[in-house]
């Protein structure tokens, strides 16, 4: 950080190594779909020696992208390790993919690391920083997590370093923006043809030193004249907001009162509030020109990360607990210490098996050890009829460690241990599941779970063939262990087995990781809400079972009276046969027969419920009465009773709670009362975010987690809740019924 070049260590043969904590570095790039952080990565690995040549995204040839979906999507869609040395030090660098659909990826990284990288591009729009960008900053924000941002994309037509530089201040900023400012300004060479000067070097702000990449290489140099009033002003800037950071509280005075500060005293300060997370620097970065042996910007960035970035050690590990839920205090990043691990991404590999990425919070993890595995997956159903399926209750058993490797890209180099701030791949980890804990079998410990959205898209799916529908189970419980922002559930209401997603590519994803990863091809089907029927009024019904032809016959009649309930009643069953119309041993079998029809509804096929129906007369035989003709003769009643009352349609109602910024509230309250929502209220959620509370009919939401971002550009969020079910609306529900929406 203090412009001092460092000579990359080159291209090791095998993994990096890292002998202590103080010498690791786990860094997370984060950044909108687009901003550049796989190119990013590659540039940094070609200047740091462990590539010779960096890949392309649109190639399909870079480290962080080698998954077949990444290949034809031209994007990243999970997280990937990219593990390098500079200057002594290992540096993990964990590229997350941008898109919101793939959250769980980023919130995975962001676990692992203990510092993070916030890319931006110079071409984007400022709604793109501030939408699910200064989400993610602002959680960092919430655990001290230290920040820097780097500005890609320098060689556009459209590039303006110093006007996205201000966005970041305003946006990520907020109340201080002065303490996002730049460290170096860009150094712009000739226009080209279309009027666009590329920057071809940088100018460090605390050195006065400008680094010249048009070469290729990096060579100093002292600004010149014409450019060296634009490198002061931006120095004091910078300068000034050093010392407001700093812990030295004699410093602004110091400098108010002319004293020229030192470069050594500005460099350690500044390094000191970055890991502190209090001050965030800003970078520029290009990748490398053909034939280049480093890309703009690159050095610089890897100066920042080795010396103004936190060690493992300078970090405090995520709560851990015993499996009983007492906290266990005194346990801190020393490979020594009791071994705590955690599992931050699990894959499936055609020919290893299952691969479980781990973060070393204490201990050292060794191949061939015995481990113990506990994870937290309550199962959750979506509503009153969701059951979820393919996820376990916490499990807790011990398990064999395979081999250990270090990951970069899809390689795996073989590593004889993990210590504790590092990370590593572990093979055939049966039971362990992502956000599993893995510690010592004597001393069994829990790591609290990180975050994750709740997946609200829902995707209602049916195996191809037979043969896929022996395998389907297996498979999609398999796809949910590895990814915990999917949830499986089987809904009792509609039959349908229904994989909840965060959005259209997320499911896309699934559907293909199926098919590729484990040979199960699915169809998908239009998704169901469970409603249900209810009388609208009092009616009488008959049910008659007569049936002579021959030998043993059949003979049951029955009355009954059908009167509707309040809602959450359910389906009551009253005996008020007098004189024995009824055998008492029959009164049974009626009740049995009212709720099996029940259960298959009386007009639209959906569960009648809400009604109490009273049996009061009917007629028995001596001999051909029996069980199960009081059964099919109280179904009848019960039908013949739906005919002379008017059947309502309930559908189920969901709490709803949408999180945007101010300005899009209007919007939001309009489309949820054009779903038929009911608007109850709204509150202030902080630094300009509103919080919406309604009530809104499922049928209408099923795709509202796509829409909701269309709606809001990508910076709302929602959450959901099944709260009731009530009547529809009668023309609503004639028209399902017009578009065969509603199964008869």
């Amino acid at each position: 950080m203090g412009d001092k070049a460092k000579k990359p260590a080159g291209a090791a043969a095998g993994a990096p190594a890292a002998g202590r904590p103080a010498a690791v570095r786990n860094v997370v790039l984060v950044g909108h779909s687009g901003s550049g952080k796989t190119t990013l990565v590659e540039a940094l690995a070609q200047t740091a020696g462990a590539v010779v040549r960096p890949g392309r995204v649109e190639d399909g040839g870079t480290v962080s992208d080698y998954d077949e979906i990444e290949h034809r999507q031209h994007r990243s869609v999970q997280l990937s390790l990219v593990p390098v040395e500079w200057g002594g030090y290992k540096i993990n660098l964990l590229d997350t993919p941008g898109y919101a659909d793939f959250v769980g990826e980023l919130r995975a990284g962001l676990r692992a690391a203990d510092a993070a990288l916030f890319v931006v591009s110079a071409a984007q729009e400022a709604e793109a920083v501030a939408g699910a960008t200064r989400a993610v900053w602002d959680e960092c924000a919430a655990v001290g997590m230290p920040r820097a941002i780097v500005v890609t994309h320098l060689d556009t037509a459209r590039t303006a370093f110093e006007a996205m530089t201000e966005v970041c201040g305003r946006v990520l900023g907020g109340d201080d923006p002065d303490a996002v400012v730049p460290l170096y300004l860009p150094v712009l060479g000739p226009e080209g043809p279309d009027g666009h000067a590329p920057a071809t070097g940088l100018t460090g702000l605390l050195t006065r030193r400008l680094y010249d990449y048009a070469t290729g290489g990096r060579t100093a140099r002292p600004p010149s004249d014409e450019e060296l009033p634009a490198v002061e002003a931006a120095r004091n800037r910078l300068i000034e907001g050093i010392i407001a950071e700093s812990e030295d509280e004699t410093l602004m005075d110091r400098y108010l009162a002319g004293e020229d500060i030192d470069v050594d005293t500005l460099t350690a300060d500044l390094e000191k509030a970055v890991a502190r997370g209090v001050f965030h620097p800003v970078l520029a970065a290009a990748p490398a020109p053909e034939g280049a042996a480093q890309g703009l910007g690159t050095v610089e960035l890897l100066e920042l990360v080795t010396g103004g970035f936190p060690s493992p050690l300078e970090r405090t590990a995520p709560g851990i607990t015993t499996p009983a839920g007492a906290a266990r205090e005194g346990i801190g990043c020393d490979p020594a210490g009791p071994l705590v691990a955690e599992v931050v991404k699990s894959a499936s590999d055609p020919y290893v098996g299952r691969i479980s990425l781990v973060r070393v919070f204490s201990g050292t993890l060794l191949p061939d050890a015995t481990v113990h595995v506990r994870g937290h997956h309550p199962a959750d159903g979506s509503g009153p009829d969701g059951a979820a399926a393919g996820q376990d209750a916490a499990h807790d058993a011990d398990e064999h460690v395979g081999s250990l490797s270090s990951p970069f890209g899809k390689q795996q180099r073989a590593v004889t241990e993990c210590r504790a701030g590092d990370l590593a791949c572990v093979a055939k980890l049966t039971h362990a599941e992502t956000g599993d804990t893995l510690s010592a079998p004597s001393d069994p410990l829990l790591v609290q779970p990180w975050p994750l959205p709740d997946p609200l898209l829902p995707l209602a799916v049916e195996a191809h063939s037979k043969a896929d529908e022996d395998r389907l189970s297996q498979g999609l419980a398999r796809l949910v262990a590895e990814d915990p922002t999917m949830r499986l559930e089987h809904n009792r209401g509609t039959g349908q087995l229904v994989l909840w997603c965060l959005g259209e590519a997320h499911q896309e994803v699934a559907l293909e990781r199926l098919r590729s990863r484990y040979g199960v091809r699915v169809d998908a089907v239009a998704h169901r809400v469970p409603l249900r029927e209810t009388f609208g009024a009092v009616a009488t019904g008959r049910g008659r079972h007569v049936k002579q032809s021959g030998g043993h016959g059949q003979f049951a009649i029955c009355e009954v009276e059908v009167e509707p309930l309040p809602p959450g009643s359910g389906v009551e069953f009253v005996d008020k046969v007098v004189g024995g119309a009824v055998p008492r041993q029959f009164v049974p079998s009626v009740e049995k027969g009212v709720r099996a029809q029940a259960a298959r509804g009386v007009a639209a096929g959906h569960p009648l419920v809400d009604v109490r129906v009273t049996l009061f007369d009917g007629k028995a035989h001596s001999v051909d009465s029996s069980d199960g003709a009081f059964q099919t003769a109280g179904a009848l009643a019960l039908r013949d009773a739906a005919g002379a009352a008017p059947i309502h349609l309930l559908e189920p109602v969901a709490d709803v709670a949408v999180l945007v910024p101010d300005e899009y509230v209007g919007p939001v309250m309009s489309d949820l009362s054009g779903r038929r929502g009911r608007v109850v209220g709204t509150e202030p959620a902080g630094r300009g975010l509103t919080l919406v509370r309604a009530e809104v009919p499922e049928l209408e939401i099923g795709r509202y987690a796509v829409d909701l971002r269309s709606l809001a550009h990508g910076t709302g969020r929602f959450s959901r809740r099944y709260a009731r079910h009530e009547p529809m609306p009668p023309a609503v529900a004639e028209k399902l019924r017009e578009r065969s929406l509603i199964d008869a």
